[in-house]
């Protein structure tokens, strides 16, 4: 019964980016890239994620001699546009557009194809032969592990910002009812690269690996995902408000699509004011400005509203007309009145002065840090010994209370909820972190929850929530799982 609730447990801390959209590699889009890369060696126009992968894909297909590269090397020459990354695009919305191996068959009619695949036409004919003679499905098996290294390192952030978002959103963790939200980490194309694409009712995200994940890109194309539904629902209503389009037009930074679709522009709108709201406090009013500076003109419109939406109990997809009957023409209309739309993108702000250095971890912090990246790894055995040994060296409670908190989680990945239970316990013993408290909560209510234990559950989630200094994740994560108790969610005040 223990290993089963376990499961429950693991299901549950894993489901969030499985549940709301795949995150994986596709088969398609290596296909694409495969042939892209051989066709066109020895020349390189830009190096790949994992060159060497590369290499070792390019080197394969051309000892197999299929003999549509010559015919491929033709149209990507032909196609050739002048910046490398827009040329690697129109490839990427091919992929996106076709249904997956042997066929490649567009999955729109040809007047439906997204602009920048319709003048690709016949590269379906030519990628399907391709696909059959060059051995590339035996080729992206086996490069499936060093997928799944990257799929791992985004999965866990993924799966936090998701969280976030539903949670504010207030959306049902079934997804949006007849759409799709489909993540894919792509190799062969250049490093920290984030392509977004929405056919109908699909919403693709490609992502190449980075330094550190682009979770915020991410996220905000899962917001519009959430949100674009919603403002469709009531376009009639949000129509009545397009005079304010005007105002629109005269931003030189605003995308042509936003000029000629008012229920797209709201959508962004939206979108752009509830990510100030995830925002720490400090950023948000920056975030409003600058969104309007573009052109997105009622970002301050609804970043003054959703506070309201905060308080009461609604879901956004409820609430959404409320808001819409609350745009006041007038006084929008003397707010923009005001506004000088930027000519240039905003840029990083300078600073006078270097920061200083942080200083440099002690030796027992340093081994903390290795033990975290060991653990999401899922090189479990090595990060419990780091994590032991670190027990061993030193008396200062805030690592130990790390250290039962990354040997907690290791006990629950391993089936072990007793002894993760006992681990966490001891962690708020210790008077950890905000953050570490929080998630420590979380995850000791979902432990009670997986074994029938609900008041208890409630009491860690409500607990959770009270404190002070908690990531927006871990309130969202604890909110989740009170509704999900059918527990009454309580409203913070807005920050």
């Amino acid at each position: 019964m223990r290993s089963l609730v376990a499961g429950i447990v693991l299901a549950a801390l894993s489901a969030p980016a499985a549940e709301q959209g795949q995150l994986d590699s596709s088969l398609s889009l290596f296909t694409i890239l495969a042939a892209y890369h051989a066709a066109r060696a020895p020349e390189q126009p830009w190096r790949a994620a994992d060159e060497s992968l590369r290499e070792a894909v390019v080197a394969e297909i051309l000892s197999r001699k299929p003999s549509t590269l010559p015919a491929l090397k033709n149209f990507f020459e032909q196609h050739r546009q002048r910046d490398p990354i827009e040329d690697l695009s129109q490839y990427i919305s091919f992929a996106l557009s076709v249904h997956g191996p042997p066929e490649f068959k567009y999955r729109f009619l040809l007047n439906q194809l997204p602009p920048d695949v319709f003048p690709l036409q016949g590269l379906e004919k030519l990628v399907a032969k391709f696909y059959k003679e060059s051995g590339v499905e035996e080729l992206w098996k086996k490069a499936q592990p060093r997928y799944e290294q990257v799929i791992e390192r985004y999965h866990g952030p993924i799966a936090r910002a998701v969280l976030e978002a539903n949670a504010y959103v207030r959306s049902p963790t079934s997804g949006v009812l007849g759409r799709r939200f489909q993540i894919y980490v792509e190799l062969l194309a250049p490093a920290s690269q984030v392509h977004v694409r929405n056919y109908a009712n699909d919403y693709f995200v490609v992502v190449t690996p980075a330094r550190e994940p682009q979770i915020e890109e991410i996220r905000h194309a899962y917001l519009h995902y959430l949100v674009d539904p919603i403002v469709l629902r009531h376009a009639e209503e949000v129509n009545q408000k397009k005079p304010l389009m005007d105002f629109a037009l005269g931003a030189p930074l605003l995308p042509e699509a936003y000029k000629k679709d008012f229920p797209l522009l709201v959508s962004k709108c939206l979108v752009k004011a509830i990510e100030s709201r995830l925002a720490p406090r400090s950023q948000r009013q920056a975030l409003v400005e600058q969104a309007l500076r573009e052109g997105y003109i009622l970002t301050p419109y609804f970043a003054e509203a959703l506070p309201a939406y905060e308080k009461q109990e609604q879901a956004l997809r409820f609430y959404f007309p409320e808001m819409v009957k609350g745009i006041d023409l007038r006084r929008e209309t003397q707010r923009l009145d005001k506004v000088e739309f930027a000519r240039q993108p905003a840029q990083p702000a300078r600073q006078s002065e270097p920061p200083a250095p942080k200083p440099a971890p002690s030796g027992p912090e340093q081994q903390v840090e290795e033990a975290e990246d060991l653990y999401a790894k899922r090189e479990l055995g090595k990060a419990r010994e780091r994590f032991l040994a670190v027990l061993r060296q030193t008396d200062d409670r805030k690592l130990h209370s790390r250290c039962y908190y990354g040997l907690a989680r290791i006990a629950t990945l391993e089936n072990d909820p007793d002894l993760a239970e006992r681990l966490f316990q001891r962690v708020l013993e210790l008077d950890p972190d905000p953050q570490i408290a929080a998630w420590t909560h979380v995850y000791l209510a979902r432990l009670a929850e997986a074994a029938g234990e609900t008041n208890q559950a409630r009491e860690h989630y409500q607990a959770a929530l009270q404190l002070e200094g908690a990531t927006a994740a871990a309130r969202a994560a604890a909110e989740k799982g009170l509704a999900a108790l059918g527990a009454r969610v309580p409203r913070r005040s807005p920050e």
